[in-house]
């Protein structure tokens, strides 16, 4: 039976597997697949008609405060902890400080690219439909179950390590002491972490009961892990010797390539502010919100992340730096064996604010997949008292909770971060098409030659800097001409304002600069990652894309086929609202 909302009938999609009309949807995939692949939506149509197919609208209480809250909580997790030691030790040096900064200009350009789209389209589904707005269904769709997948991994890591940083807390020095090892598993799948399981239980929660009550946990869990990083950084500027930045081998011991080496390590410290996009839907006005939400968030970090490095390496030489526990070890050096203790109590605080966080942003992204009926629609339902997706919410915790609760994750630490690298590429490329072809009369093919052009040449400088018999002419010819291309299609195409949004709205300043570095950057970064990574991610795909062909595809033509019928025959029309995010007055004229 189709679903109402507002008086409009949302169509129902009956999609069931191994009955006739599957079989025979199937034998028509190559021709549903030419309609659906490429095919795109208008902003207003993301804002309204794919809203109305979640039954209930997401409640709009947050500020721009609540938005830099959750990205600095999100972003302020282990990842410092766990990177900031073996970098300095084995890549930076004290130059690690240098390397932070790097990593969080690359940041930076990146979250900017976010934050224009997110205002044109302030709905929850972030990167899924600004790609899905600008390069199709199936880049989209890829995009978004990339996402996801990293969200799930990562927060399954990332709850296990919580029960580690606990032990250290309670002063257990061993980190499976919580753990309860089970004869008969395979090794590395028979350490059950319970407390792992309990915290996304808690959390899941809490977030199935109300975005705001959530929001207020995150921002009085972040005020105290900054207060716990301010004392770190304070002990470690007040007590360190300035002499160490200097010794035993000079600021960048490994030179320049050990710095850049080390902030394609560091970046990974920064993710996390993607999830402040999917927060569009809750926010109380957007377009003002979304700008000092993002970009605030990745600045504050930035700072933080630099005087945490350089506090490090002020109590440490260098070269005595722990590559585990590096900040613990450091202050049982300078004679406060106490603090290691804060130190575990502090990393779990920020472990929990970061999780929620991150499944926040998670059960977004599939609840406007499920929109979109690329998933089941299930998905796509949002509480009517609550106005959060809970099925979404309620299915991923389950899923991560049964990934944490059997399975040691150090393995997938090396796929973490492949999916996102590769959507924060996209998403560059996307504002830059966005801008220069659909928002102006200037032709496509320009355009497309350029990203081409400058995606080959950032390719070309990433492997350059990997062989040392390439760097000499390789590094100068590919860097060159990332610069020059970008300054000729400057040149050659100018932006004249978008369409999609009025003058006074935030766009990104300096086009094509800013998303043509976050290309440049985003491809470099994916070069350091070894091959491994590339294998799993592959496997991923594979996968991620038979999907599609068996149940996206059909479930997506399905719907928008009987959608355009009912228009036909019904005459349904849809008045949109604005972008200042006011909910959406929808008017039926049946004939």
């Amino acid at each position: 039976m189709a679903a109402y909302h507002n008086n409009v009938t949302i169509p129902p999609t009956n999609l069931c597997f191994l009955s006739n009309n599957y079989f025979q949807a199937l034998s028509k995939t190559p021709e549903r697949l030419r309609k659906r692949v490429l095919a795109t939506w208008t902003p207003d149509q993301e804002l309204n008609q794919m809203r109305l197919r979640s039954g209930a609208d997401m409640k709009r209480k947050l500020t721009w405060y609540d938005l830099i809250a959750l990205g600095i909580g999100g972003m302020l997790g282990v990842g410092v902890f766990v990177t900031t030691g073996p970098v300095a030790k084995d890549k930076s040096g004290p130059a690690v400080l240098v390397s932070y900064i790097i990593a969080g200009i690359s940041a930076l350009f990146s979250s900017l690219c976010y934050t224009e789209f997110s205002i044109q389209i302030p709905v929850a589904g972030g990167a899924f439909s600004y790609l899905r707005v600008t390069f199709g269904e199936f880049v989209g769709y890829f995009a978004g179950a990339s996402i996801l997948m990293e969200y799930v991994l990562s927060n399954a890591a990332v709850a296990r390590s919580f029960t580690e940083y606990l032990c250290t807390a309670f002063g257990q020095e061993d980190p499976n002491a919580w753990r309860m090892e089970v004869d008969g598993l395979l090794k590395g799948y028979n350490m059950l972490d319970f407390p792992a399981v309990a915290l996304i239980v808690v959390l899941t929660v809490c977030l199935c009961r109300s975005t705001k009550e959530s929001s207020m946990l995150n921002i009085i869990m972040t005020i105290f892990h900054v207060v716990f990083f301010g004392f770190i950084i304070v002990s470690g500027i007040c007590y360190g010797n300035t002499e160490n930045l200097i010794q035993p081998e000079g600021l960048a011991p490994n030179g320049v390539k050990g710095v850049i080496d080390g902030a394609a390590i560091v970046y990974f410290s920064y993710i996390g502010y993607d999830s402040v996009s999917t927060m569009a839907e809750e926010i109380k006005n957007p377009s003002k919100s979304l700008p000092l939400g993002i970009v605030g968030s990745v600045l504050i970090v930035s700072i933080i992340y630099c005087l945490m490095a350089l506090s490090l390496c002020m109590m440490v030489p260098y070269n005595k730096i722990s590559s585990s526990a590096s900040f613990s070890v450091a202050f049982q050096n300078i004679g406060w064996k106490w603090a290691s203790n804060i130190v575990g109590a502090g990393a779990s605080l920020g472990i929990v604010a970061s999780l929620l966080v991150a499944m926040l942003g998670q059960a977004r992204y599939l609840c406007v997949i499920g929109r979109a009926r690329l998933v089941p629609s299930w998905f796509a339902k949002v509480h009517p008292k609550t106005g959060t997706p809970q099925n979404a919410t309620i299915f991923l915790g389950f899923c991560q909770a049964s990934i944490a609760l059997f399975t040691d994750l150090s393995i997938v630490l090396e796929m973490i971060s492949i999916g996102t690298l590769i959507v924060f590429y996209l998403v560059a490329n996307a504002l830059i098409y966005h801008r220069y072809a659909i928002n102006t009369n200037n032709p496509p093919t320009y355009t497309i030659v350029f990203l081409l052009i400058l995606s080959c040449a950032s390719i070309g400088f990433s492997i350059s800097w990997h062989f040392t018999h390439l760097q000499k002419w390789g590094l100068p010819l590919f860097g060159i001409c990332v610069i020059a291309t970008t300054a000729i299609f400057q040149y050659l195409m100018p932006f004249c304002g978008s369409r999609d949004m009025p003058d006074h709205e935030w766009q990104v300043p300096f086009m094509p600069w800013p998303a043509a570095l976050s290309i440049f950057l985003n491809v470099f970064l994916m070069g350091t990652l070894k091959r491994l990574s590339y294998e799993r991610f592959g496997v991923w795909t594979c996968l991620v894309t038979l999907v599609y062909m068996l149940y996206g595809v059909h479930s997506t033509y399905q719907t928008e086929e009987m959608e355009t019928q009912g228009d036909e025959s019904g005459g349904m029309r849809v008045h949109c609202s604005n972008l200042n995010g006011e909910q959406p007055k929808v008017d039926i004229q049946v004939i």
